[in-house]
């Protein structure tokens, strides 16, 4: 069996890794495919330092995402209860839905934050009444608000 051989990405590849990270391959692979495209090219010390120095920047840069998230959490959950006015019917039930886009553009109307309407997951909103809505706003933080539904 031959020895694998360390490279560092240029491009990103499909199962192995993403641009700048450091992946061991077979030679053959790195011979006659990586290395020729321009895909990827040879370590040596320096850029394995290059390298280390890539990834504690984008560790310390994901840390600062996660604290921004973190203070966005207290802010949403902090704020009063986010009312929605929609047209009602019968029993109180309403005509349509309340949107994820909808719920976006409330949350930017009342506290300025902007939020991806794919990152909020609703309940199923039939009737007038309150909601607990989650928002996702990081991998690992996820704020949770009231949303009054109420008729015109």
């Amino acid at each position: 069996m031959s020895k694998r051989v360390q490279l560092v990405l240029n491009k990103d590849v499909t199962k192995l890794g993403k641009v700048g990270d450091l992946v061991e391959v077979a030679p053959g692979y790195a011979r006659n495919y990586l290395l020729p495209q321009g895909i990827a090219y040879r370590t040596t010390p320096g850029i394995l330092k290059q390298v280390e120095r890539r990834r504690e920047a984008e560790r310390q840069r994901q840390l600062e995402l996660k604290q921004q998230a973190e203070t966005r959490k207290k802010a949403l959950e902090s704020a009063p209860t986010f009312i929605i006015s929609k047209q009602v019917g019968e029993a109180e039930a309403i005509f349509g839905t309340v949107t994820t886009q909808e719920v976006a553009e409330l949350i930017f109307n009342t506290t300025g934050q902007e939020i991806d309407r794919r990152g909020i997951h609703l309940p199923e909103i039939r009737k007038t009444g309150s909601y607990k809505a989650e928002i996702k706003l990081h991998a690992e933080v996820s704020a949770e608000i009231e949303i009054q539904v109420v008729s015109l």
